[in-house]
């Protein structure tokens, strides 16, 4: 199946300095993180991570889908490398 992005939720995970967000292959729950250097880098804090992220959100999603056809997995973390 196809990896989809039903809903545009995401949150920003403090400890790690990254942004998670869930997508689905059929019914069955696939979490990514984004680290702050797929993000080009934001600010710390909240806001700019979350604000990063929207703004390569296409980038960030083509990434993922991408990073799961190569090998399927119940956790990914992007980084710089793979939304280049």
């Amino acid at each position: 199946m196809a990896l989809e992005f039903p809903n545009q939720s995401r949150s920003y995970d403090r400890n790690g300095k990254r942004v998670r967000f869930t997508r689905y292959d059929g019914m069955f729950e696939v979490m990514f993180f984004a680290r702050a250097d797929a993000l080009s880098n934001p600010a710390d804090g909240e806001e700019p991570y979350l604000a990063a992220f929207d703004a390569a959100r296409e980038k960030i999603y083509d990434a993922s889908r991408k990073i799961y056809l190569k090998g399927r997995k119940a956790v990914y973390t992007l980084t710089a490398a793979d939304v280049a």
